[in-house]
């Protein structure tokens, strides 16, 4: 599993990169393959020329896409994201919502987001309304795809 926070979580004292790789190392990888693999994160969200960057020379908008290469890197079944959009401006959520549907698009990887976004909601191809921890609807927006091995249905953002 992967996860993107609302506050990043990103580590000041690291690149981008550093940070990327990072669950890579904890997880027993070697150095050479998890920096490979850590530029390869960055490419699918578009930093890669920014690798060398700390988290405070990035704008709020670099540092969650640092954070969904981080999710990614592993190279999860499900990445969950808990308002992956929430401190970010209108025009920065707009931009990480376009990059998480061509990355379930592109790479088939299904994501779980927690909104209380309207907007954001309404970009995603299912959305299951809670309150008080309790179901009150779901609307399928989109294409519901069965994930025949698990035999669930996948929620697709």
């Amino acid at each position: 599993m992967g996860f993107i926070f609302q506050a990043y979580n990103l580590l000041p004292v690291l690149s981008a990169q550093e940070n990327v790789e990072l669950p890579l190392l904890l997880a027993g990888v070697s150095e050479a393959e998890a920096h490979k693999e850590g530029l390869s994160a960055l490419k699918m969200v578009g930093l890669e020329e920014w690798r060398l960057h700390k988290p405070s020379e990035l704008s709020g908008g670099q540092q969650q896409r640092v954070t969904i290469a981080r999710a990614l890197v592993n190279k999860p079944a499900i990445v969950w994201g808990d308002e992956p959009t929430g401190n970010l401006d209108s025009e920065n959520s707009a931009e990480i919502v376009k990059l998480l549907r061509s990355l379930n698009r592109d790479y088939g990887l299904t994501f779980v987001i927690v909104t209380h976004d309207p907007q954001i909601a309404n970009e995603t191809d299912r959305i299951v309304s809670m309150r008080n921890g309790q179901i009150e609807k779901e609307t399928a927006t989109g294409t519901k795809v069965l994930n025949k091995e698990a035999g669930l249905a996948d929620v697709r953002v």
